[in-house]
């Protein structure tokens, strides 16, 4: 039987890279559930091509646009975030891949762990957000959590087949981003266009954006405290700005294990969906004659100060991951709006990390409501400044 996987947002960069993992190896893998957040169209395109059991369109004033494009197909059609969230439980899922955008992830990772449903994780604010709540829900339930970010794909095929004892250090990689070699004053004038154009990757917006923040890597840096179950002082990053080297682990003997490849996001979106195992995948080959050299550097928080809100933030602990995220969700959509300018950002988000009240163990219903509060907070600061 094939694997039956549903992917929480399909229609997004994640989403369309696992369809297309999913049609190289459709004699064992199926999307058996397709969710999108308001892109109906390509959800219909989706769902016409690859014929899964249901979709679910967030957007509740589009459910009538994806039910008539689909009603010659017996595809269940459903609308609303309850309806994403509800979806998961489907007895008939083997895995989900949960690529939705920002703090939206949290609830349907949550219930697809509750109804025992291992994880593909590409949502990297859900460990951000609410880390430990997750984390302990999955060792509850015995559910395994498989990275698809590239780099903690990489430390987690670095670690494969040792013992997690020996671990010395993790050497987290990044790109450095659009802006890695300006200067404050050049960044005082980057425009939204500017920080869309990637220098290795093809993402998504708010991703893109947060790679030239470095918000990201801080992010990053969150997700593999709890993924890997190691201390801020356990991760070294590390610039790499030709990406070839997509993240490392370090041993106590001095050994150093990598991954290495081209910049593909369908390399760990395959090997989350059949892990441990290994199959084909027709993609571009990392031609190492062809490498010049490689480069290493040090990350500067001074020009990227949203790295260091990120390690205050975690070792704050409790609602204040929470709030970092919500605080840079809306000075992202802000700054692609041009409502502010880059270096804004973390202005906002060191702002919202200084005056959102303190919460030691938040529930879900806490993180939402912090998540609710923050954002309008920030959304008020914006509209002050301005």
């Amino acid at each position: 039987m094939r694997k039956r996987i549903a992917i929480l947002g399909s229609t997004g960069s994640i989403g369309t890279q696992a369809l297309n993992v999913v049609d190289q190896h459709s004699d064992i893998l199926e999307a058996y559930i397709l969710t999108a957040g308001k892109n109906a169209s390509l959800l219909v395109e989706q769902a016409r091509k690859f014929r899964p059991y249901a979709v679910t369109i967030a957007d509740e004033q589009q459910y009538d646009f994806v039910k008539d494009a689909l009603a010659d197909l017996p595809i269940q059609v459903y609308a609303g975030e309850e309806a994403i969230c509800q979806i998961v439980d489907n007895a008939h899922i083997d895995l989900v891949l949960v690529s939705m955008v920002g703090f939206s992830g949290l609830r349907p990772t949550l219930n697809a762990i509750r109804a025992r449903k291992p994880i593909a994780l590409a949502n990297k604010e859900t460990l951000v957000v609410a880390g430990q709540l997750v984390t302990g829900l999955a060792k509850e339930m015995r559910v395994p959590i498989i990275p698809v970010d590239s780099e903690h794909s990489a430390i987690l095929q670095s670690l494969v087949g040792e013992d997690r004892r020996a671990l010395e250090k993790i050497l987290l990689t990044a790109s450095g981003g659009p802006f890695r070699t300006y200067t404050a004053e050049q960044l005082s004038r980057v425009t939204p266009a500017d920080a869309l154009k990637h220098p290795q990757w093809t993402m998504g917006a708010k991703i893109t954006i947060d790679s030239a923040t470095l918000m990201n890597k801080g992010f990053e840096m969150i997700e593999a405290c709890w993924l890997f179950d190691v201390r801020p002082s356990d991760i070294e990053i590390v610039v790499h700005p030709e990406s070839v080297i997509h993240s490392a682990v370090q041993f106590r003997d001095g050994a150093i294990k990598a991954q290495l490849g081209v910049p593909d996001m369908r390399i760990p979106i395959l090997y989350a969906f059949t892990y441990p195992q290994r199959l084909t995948l027709d993609s571009t080959r990392l031609d190492l004659f062809s490498l010049q050299a490689m480069h290493f550097e040090r990350p500067d928080a001074h020009r990227f100060p949203c790295l260091q809100l990120a390690y205050e933030a975690f070792a704050r602990g409790g609602n204040m991951p929470c709030v970092l995220n919500a605080a840079n969700e809306v000075a992202n959509l802000a700054f692609r709006e041009g409502r502010i300018p880059f270096l804004q950002i973390p202005n906002l988000i060191a702002r919202a990390l200084a005056e959102v009240p303190f919460e030691n163990r938040p529930t879900l219903e806490a993180y939402v409501a912090c998540d609710k509060e923050t954002r309008q907070r920030i959304w008020r600061f914006i509209d002050g400044a301005a």
